[in-house]
């Protein structure tokens, strides 16, 4: 890199880090309010609280790294402004053209760290998040066995006042909170089996209601003893009754969120789970559409922090005269909220509207883009 090049570089990526740092202090505050409702439950004390939201903090890097580049170049361009820095280096013969693609070399570096944390990082440490919860609210989750997720699962309250245990044993976990290969093992207050159920699948209803289907119901009842009779090996102990029902609404303290212990939603997922579920998807004549958007957001999105940084060459040519460093930092604030919500916004509208997921996906990108270059060819013009 070139000397003028490397000290852009050194004051992006200060500013950088330090921006990044202090929007995810304020995600971090933010997200321990909200975690706040759940301490108390079970051993999930305020310092698991704090250790959840810590294993977020990756994910939440992610999602700012774009917005923080965007203010950080601006905030390095404004003071350069100011200083009239950026003047001398254009009266050197800086042009619009070279300054433009030195941004993009800086730029690299951080779409690398983009996809890593995305990658990597994000679905590794959403995943650990979520153990840490499970294990400190009293659900046991596993993963390391050929059956599947194994989940306990204790039902409080029942007509007749027991406490009710369950080991549900989920084969398959679908991101859109539907399972299959169900099977659930009921046991009384004495750990005694008392029932087996099995599904071909279940959807979550809400309320704290799954609907089964393609249900197997086993009742297990402990045969009255014969008095001081000598037990016989041969004389049952139990007494099976089997019912198949199409359909079984079952009430249980297990949300999807739990079940989904090893699944993030498909913005948090990686691109290489994200693929693996659509060709699921795809061979079992399924719809898509959300999970394409998904791939393509996750494959597309690193590439928004060079788009922000187009968007932050502009500010470098107004004067402190045109506003102070202040407002445009605001202002880049605001460009890079709008940024966010607008690529939510264009996610739901593609599902609805069935558009092609690589259009939805790169249009907010696009969009901002246009303006960045817009902004470039006027204040190259004035």
């Amino acid at each position: 890199m070139r000397i003028y090049e490397r000290y852009f570089a050194r004051q992006v990526y200060l500013a950088f880090i330090f921006i990044l740092f202090a929007f995810s202090g304020l995600f971090f505050f933010f997200d321990l309010i909200n975690e706040l409702n759940t301490v108390g439950h079970g051993n999930y004390k305020f310092g698991y609280a704090v250790l959840r939201v810590a294993l977020q903090t990756p994910s939440r890097f992610y999602e700012i790294i774009p917005v923080a580049a965007l203010i950080s170049t601006i905030y390095v361009f404004a003071q350069m402004a100011a200083n009239s820095e950026y003047t001398i280096f254009r009266v050197s013969g800086l042009s619009t053209g070279q300054a433009l693609r030195s941004l993009m070399k800086i730029g690299i570096p951080l779409v690398a760290l983009t996809y890593f944390i995305g990658e990597v990082v994000g679905p590794y440490s959403d995943q650990l998040s979520e153990r840490v919860r499970l294990e400190a609210l009293g659900s046991a989750v596993s993963s390391n066995f050929a059956s599947g997720v194994w989940v306990k699962d204790t039902l409080t309250a029942r007509e007749d006042g027991q406490q009710v245990t369950r080991f549900v044993n989920v084969g398959e976990l679908m991101p859109d909170a539907t399972v299959s290969d169900v099977r659930i093992y009921e046991f009384d207050p004495g750990f005694r089996l008392t029932n087996v159920r099995t599904a071909k699948t279940g959807r979550y209803e809400g309320n704290g209601h799954w609907l089964l289907t393609g249900v197997t119901d086993t009742q297990l009842a402990m045969l009255p003893s014969a008095g001081n009779t000598r037990a016989d090996a041969l004389n049952p102990v139990y007494r099976a009754k089997q019912i198949d029902l199409p359909e079984y609404s079952l009430r249980s303290e297990l949300t999807p969120q739990i079940l989904s212990v090893l699944l993030v939603s498909p913005d948090r997922m990686s691109m290489f789970n994200l693929f693996r579920y659509i060709q699921h998807l795809v061979e079992n004549h399924q719809d898509t559409q959300r999970y394409d958007i998904a791939l393509w957001k996750k494959v597309l999105y690193p590439f928004a922090v060079l788009v922000m940084l187009v968007l932050s060459l502009p500010f470098a040519y107004l004067h402190t005269r045109a506003g102070v460093v202040g407002v445009k930092v605001f202002g880049g604030i605001m460009l890079g909220m709008s940024f966010q919500l607008i690529n939510t916004l264009f996610s739901h509208i593609g599902m609805l509207n069935t558009w092609p997921a690589p259009a939805t996906a790169a249009l907010p990108a696009l969009i901002y883009l246009a303006l960045g270059l817009a902004g470039l060819k006027w204040v190259d013009r004035h």
